[in-house]
């Protein structure tokens, strides 16, 4: 089979996938961690932002915020009790659809926006096609990098594809003909100067995935955040054996066949593919730009006080400090994981998130 079949295998089996088994995948017990996992700050300069975008849409009530890949809730809980208390108006207005494709993981969120007090705020669902044309955001964080990836690589001055197969009952990888013209396509689009030996993958998933979104959207916004780069930074001489990696136990190899369905595979996303095939659906981009210069200019109006909660403490204020830095580090989240927006219906939108990009 090739490599896109068995990672989808992998990742979203029914029973035996990683992203549907219901067992913890994030945090200290789980193979990584997310930015929502280090401190509710993420989520509420990312409510700032959207209610600025609320704002410039004028007020729509409802105003949809559609968070796809709700992992354990913890962004929906933060996003909600804090909207709730800082931005009451915004707060009212919103209607909140958590998309989580798991039904174990659907009932540990049900639980923990109960126990935030939020439920009643939230639809839980487990995928697009329940949704029908909304005025509002499509959000995802570390969503797109899971997507199925084909990997093609180049021998003898041709490209070819990696196949994945059984021999001696262990699971190895062999080269074949590429299985779909428009794989060839897009490596000729995107990584042309991919050199013999060299590896890189090719997400269709995510191109065939924003269109759908356009198709959701009738105005606002489409807020996507994850590692990768634009397509002439990400596939590049200095990675010859691409972006695909293996997570588990908060560790990081090239070991995709150990444990399937046990480990997390990812690659790191082309938004330039994102873009382009937001632009072919009609979607055009509000600005791109990196977590670290994002949150450092929602943060900045009032020096970050949406960091602290009432009654800490000097030593969990500094804690609160520590894992903010985490976020925003350029030697690590900070650069690592890009921002893009994309909007529909918005003529000459500036938002706060890019004003360092201006």
């Amino acid at each position: 089979m090739t490599f896109e079949r068995y990672m989808s295998l992998c990742l979203y089996h029914p029973e035996y996938g990683y992203y549907t088994r219901g067992q913890e995948r994030t945090g200290v017990e789980g193979d990584y961690f997310t930015s929502p996992d280090l401190h509710p700050v993420f989520a509420r300069l990312l409510a700032r932002q959207a209610a600025e975008m609320w704002t410039a849409m004028e007020r729509p009530t409802p105003f949809t915020w559609v968070e796809m890949g709700a992992g354990r809730g913890f962004f929906a809980c933060d996003f909600l009790a804090w909207s709730a208390k800082a931005l009451p108006g915004f707060f009212a207005a919103l209607d909140y659809v958590a998309i989580e494709p798991g039904a174990l993981q659907r009932q540990q969120i049900g639980v923990r926006l109960a126990a935030a007090g939020v439920a009643s705020k939230v639809r839980l669902l487990p995928n697009l096609d329940e949704i029908t044309p909304v005025s509002g955001c499509f959000f995802s964080n570390e969503l797109v990098d899971a997507f199925p990836v084909n990997v093609v690589t180049r021998v003898g001055g041709r490209l070819r594809e990696i196949y994945v197969t059984a021999t001696d009952d262990e699971l190895r990888e062999i080269p074949g003909s590429i299985s779909d013209t428009a794989i060839a396509a897009y490596v000729a689009r995107y990584a042309h100067q991919l050199e013999e030996g060299h590896r890189v993958e090719v997400n269709r998933h995510g191109q065939t995935w924003i269109r759908s979104i356009a198709e959701k959207l009738a105005c606002g916004f489409v807020l996507t955040i994850d590692y990768g780069d634009m397509a002439n930074r990400l596939f590049t001489l200095d990675r010859p054996r691409g972006t695909l990696l293996a997570y588990h136990g908060h560790s990081a190899n090239e070991d995709y066949f150990t444990a399937p369905g046990e480990t997390d595979l990812t690659a790191h996303v082309n938004f330039t593919a994102l873009i382009d095939a937001g632009k072919s659906a009609g979607l055009e981009v509000a600005g791109f730009t990196t977590q670290e210069k994002f949150l450092l200019a929602l943060g900045e109006a009032n020096q970050f006080a949406d960091l602290y909660d009432d009654g800490q403490s000097d030593v969990e204020k500094l804690n609160a400090r520590l894992k903010l830095k985490r976020l925003i580090s350029p030697e690590g989240m900070g650069n690592i994981f890009k921002v893009l927006i994309q909007q529909r219906g918005m003529a000459n939108i500036s938002l706060t998130g890019f004003k360092f990009e201006q």
